[in-house]
């Protein structure tokens, strides 16, 4: 584990020598590194192909420490510092973690960028942080169905409300906007064909030139827990 950050990164090594760049796996909002991508069987598959994975807890979430800046330009130099020295590096991201990973490549050496269940405009933006907050300490649930939803997510068992909320409050300061010209390395866009949070990825794919989307079954859980999206990742990272 890197000693140069407080972010927990787990670390897995394939069982011979690696056979490409080391792959990052960031999750998403309110969630965990091990809830995302270790318990669905990710590190497993990637390691089984000659990789090795890296892990972390995004700050406030899983068994990392909440960060003083929670801008989305905080939590990615956070990311950054937290694999410095990798060498480099495919990401793939998810939710949340796909949305910070769009800006990795100006702070990591990226060499492939996988971006799954991506929303194309800032999904927290109308969320009313004092309300999910007030919750939190035992008051009523937001009325609007979008803070509701995040109240129950930042309440859930294991998760710490206050860092969360405060991880929205960063996000909803800098919406997400999205332009051409902002990556030029190559990236796949993934989305569930079910997943309403993706609808316009379409959009977003044509801000990268080159780059190629896929759909695969299923709305925003099911979509990542999927074998499919397994498969375009790893078909995408491997491909010449």
């Amino acid at each position: 584990m890197p000693t140069n950050t407080s972010l927990v990164v787990r670390r897995f090594e394939p069982t011979g020598t690696p056979t490409g760049p080391t792959v990052l796996l960031v999750h998403g909002f309110a969630s965990d590194g091990h809830t995302d991508w270790i318990a669905t069987g990710w590190p497993a598959a990637l390691t089984a192909t000659g990789r090795t994975v890296l892990v972390p807890d995004l700050p406030g979430h899983g068994s990392s420490p909440a960060a003083a800046d929670t801008s989305p330009r905080g939590l990615v130099a956070a990311l950054a510092k937290s694999v410095s020295g990798t060498g480099e590096l495919d990401v793939i991201g998810y939710s949340l973690g796909a949305r910070l990973a769009w800006e990795l490549p100006g702070a990591l050496p990226v060499r492939r960028l996988v971006l799954g269940g991506i929303s194309p405009v800032e999904p927290f933006g109308a969320v009313d942080v004092a309300a999910v907050l007030d919750f939190a300490s035992g008051g009523r649930l937001p009325a609007d169905p979008l803070s509701a939803a995040i109240a129950r997510m930042v309440t859930a068992p294991g998760r710490d409300p206050v860092a969360l909320a405060a991880c929205v409050a960063g996000l909803r300061q800098h919406p997400f906007s999205p332009a051409a010209g902002q990556l030029s390395v190559p990236t796949l866009f993934v989305g569930g064909a079910e997943d309403p949070i993706c609808q316009g990825i379409e959009a977003l794919a044509a801000l990268v030139p080159g780059s190629e989307l896929v759909l695969v079954p299923g709305d925003h859980g099911a979509a990542l827990r999927g074998a499919a999206f397994r498969a375009a990742a790893a078909g995408f990272l491997d491909a010449p």
